[in-house]
């Protein structure tokens, strides 16, 4: 569980710039991580304060800062001094609500976007937001919470040859991205299941728990949309910035992931469709078996209204009729009973009805 510690509503009044954590605490402490990188050599460690960081400003190898946790405004405050960050971008780190946008500075790039992924219930979707600052040979990522979303990265690291220790720091904003926007991929995957075996059951036996089920992943689709359809205009502006930061060779790397938003984009879409699609069968199934009911109901009203009325002659208290004082009457009477449902059920089958 996580325990909320400010709302967006809690800032109201205070000037522009004001640090306020907004969101939950997911993690009891802050941890700090340094990887520290170049062609030939590579070193990784945690830090317990944010003065550490100093000796690696002044290095031409690559450095990425990775902070999990925002409860501590000072820690963010501190890194912001040190790296002389505008104070609205760290209201914004410090502020989960953000939409995915991007900003440009003169020393640094700021991004901002969601990670989402797989809750503990049944198709249940977790919002993360992950803040990234952009420097010349210098990156820092803020997380709120710590699990092993960056464990590939740091393993992709570890090759010498590969693209991230022989490229810069955009390149390593670019494997950040790649790395958090593919946890949708996964998330569509199960969707996809989830999906298809909702579609089975709609098809065999719609129930309430179908209905259920098609409006809650109608509902978590409208929060997964809010969080994907802004990284197309984010992205774009990533691939059309001139800035100094994002090296020519670095673009196709953007223009890359900027793709796989659009398919992630377009397959939500369908998938909306697809939802939309499921709860207008659900709703023909439901008037269609509504219809074969009353339509069975309607058949034994139409084969037991000849008998009733015959019936109701019978019942009727007049002395003078002949055929009570036939010996064979009774007897006729069961027979007249037993052939008119016989040919009305022929009738109706010979018509279809049943």
């Amino acid at each position: 569980m996580t325990d909320a510690v400010s709302t967006t509503s809690d800032k109201a009044g205070m000037p522009p710039g004001s640090l306020v954590y907004v969101g939950d605490i997911h993690e009891a402490e802050f941890t700090l991580s340094i990887i520290d990188y170049n062609r030939e050599t590579i070193e990784e460690q945690s830090i317990q304060s944010i003065d550490e960081i100093l000796p690696y400003l002044e290095k031409d190898t690559v450095t990425w800062l990775n902070v999990e946790g925002l409860g501590d405004v000072k820690l963010v405050e501190s890194i912001g001094r040190i790296l002389n960050i505008h104070p609205l971008v760290l209201e914004d780190i410090l502020n989960t609500h953000q939409r995915p946008k991007f900003e440009e500075y003169d020393d640094y790039l700021y991004i901002v976007l969601k990670k989402m992924a797989l809750g503990n219930k049944e198709f249940s979707v977790s919002y993360e937001q992950i803040s990234i600052l952009v420097l010349e040979n210098f990156v820092v990522t803020f997380r709120e919470k710590k699990d092993d979303l960056f464990i590939p990265l740091k393993q992709r690291l570890g090759n010498s040859k590969g693209r991230l220790r022989n490229m810069g720091s955009d390149y390593l904003a670019y494997g950040i991205l790649d790395t958090i926007i593919d946890q949708a991929f996964a998330l569509l995957d199960s969707l996809d299941e989830i999906v298809e075996l909702t579609e089975e059951g709609l098809l065999s036996n719609p129930t309430s728990e179908t209905l259920a089920t098609i409006q809650r992943l109608k509902r978590e689709l409208i929060y997964i949309r809010k969080t994907i359809s802004p990284l197309r205009e984010m992205l774009a502006a990533i691939v059309r910035s001139d800035s100094v930061l994002i090296q020519e060779r670095t673009n196709i790397y953007f223009r890359d992931v900027y793709d796989h938003a659009l398919r992630i984009n377009e397959s939500i879409e369908s998938y909306r469709d697809v939802l939309s699609g499921l709860l207008d069968i659900y709703i023909s199934s439901v008037s269609n078996r509504m219809n074969e009911v009353m339509k069975v109901l309607t058949v034994f009203a139409s084969i037991f209204i000849p008998l009733t009325f015959i019936a109701g002659i019978y019942g009727m208290n007049f002395e003078y009729m002949p055929e009570l004082k036939w010996k064979w009457a009774y007897p006729t009477l069961w027979t007249a009973f037993i052939v008119i449902p016989l040919v009305l059920i022929v009738y109706f089958k010979k018509k279809k009805w049943l």
